[in-house]
């Protein structure tokens, strides 16, 4: 399945707007991405490890 990449950058904007943080796997035809919000660094750093290493998903 092809990901919509300006679909993709339009929501991840307005959800920045809104407060969010998205994180995506970098690996190329992988789906996965975690938004978050108000949460702590530890938190968000652990949330940004999950969704950046392609081994855990």
């Amino acid at each position: 399945m092809t990901r919509n990449l300006l679909s993709e950058r339009v929501c991840d904007a307005v959800a920045l707007l809104t407060g969010k943080h998205t994180v995506r796997c970098p690996y190329l035809g992988c789906g996965v991405s975690i938004r978050y919000r108000a949460v702590t660094p530890d938190e968000a750093k652990r949330l940004t490890d999950l969704a950046t290493d392609h081994t855990r998903h």
